[in-house]
């Protein structure tokens, strides 16, 4: 599906400069009980039915340490553009992360923000049954009942859109990469690629890797043929005034 700017559904009032902490109390969920849990790099928004800010600090503890430890090892691990093989000794958020590159056909890294918000994710499931971890716009969602998210994209003429996530016992990810925003390498030029996924690391690969393919609105049937090759939940794409999307994305007036 393409849409011009002309026929987009929703656009949203915000500050003409959107921070992370603007972005974050506009989709704060309000049934939760949220906290920012701030390890070194890494900066999560952390929700569930009750506090889980000391339980998600440890995780992220151990979760980057293993990263670390195996980056040390490994040190050409984080400079790998390309996929990589399994490695039967690795930790499993490291295997992870390869599996997710090898599958979008991006370098491992390319999934660590997903791979921590999922990995993070799961080990408080068993504090709280809904769970919502966001990692610098990647998010691992655990809900029983239907949420709304914000896509934010400030280069795009859509700028703000939003989408809803139907209840699931299983979490999905959801994660963006854009060509013209943020810290993260890409090769392509679009404003934003939303991915829908069954984990939050192969969402946040996926969305690397389609982006990479976005140099003009001509390759938006490119980027949705890629998501399906994949095999994500669905995808959104923003470029100029043109936006494509496919699969399981619901868009909210």
């Amino acid at each position: 599906m393409l849409r011009s700017l002309d026929n987009k559904r929703d656009s949203l009032i915000l500050p003409s400069r959107v921070t992370s902490d603007v972005y974050r109390r506009v989709v704060k969920a309000y049934d939760l009980i949220t906290r920012k849990v701030l390890v070194n790099q890494t900066d999560l928004l952390v929700s569930g039915f009750k506090n889980l800010e000391e339980e998600a600090k440890s995780l992220v503890f151990k979760y980057r340490q293993q990263i670390e430890d195996y980056i040390e090892r490994h040190p050409s691990f984080v400079r790998a553009f390309y996929p990589l093989k399994r490695d039967p000794f690795a930790p499993g958020i490291v295997n992870s992360m390869i599996e997710a590159g090898s599958r979008a056909n991006v370098g491992p890294m390319a999934s660590v923000a997903g791979a921590i918000a999922e990995y993070v994710g799961l080990g408080l499931l068993p504090y709280s049954r809904d769970v919502i971890v966001e990692n610098g716009g990647d998010v691992f969602v655990c809900s029983r009942v239907r949420r709304e998210m914000l896509l934010l994209a400030e280069s795009s003429d859509f700028t703000a859109m939003k989408i809803a996530i139907q209840p699931s016992p299983k979490p999905v990810g959801v994660c963006t990469s854009s060509g013209k925003l943020g810290h993260s390498l890409s090769y392509g030029r679009a404003d934003a690629v939303m991915v829908v996924g069954p984990t939050a690391s192969i969402a946040d690969a996926a969305a690397t890797g389609i982006a990479n393919l976005i140099r003009s609105p001509s390759d938006i049937k490119k980027g949705l043929d890629r998501a399906q090759e994949i095999g994500v939940l669905g995808t959104l794409i923003l470029i100029e005034d043109q936006m494509g999307a496919w699969g399981n994305i619901e868009f909210l007036n």
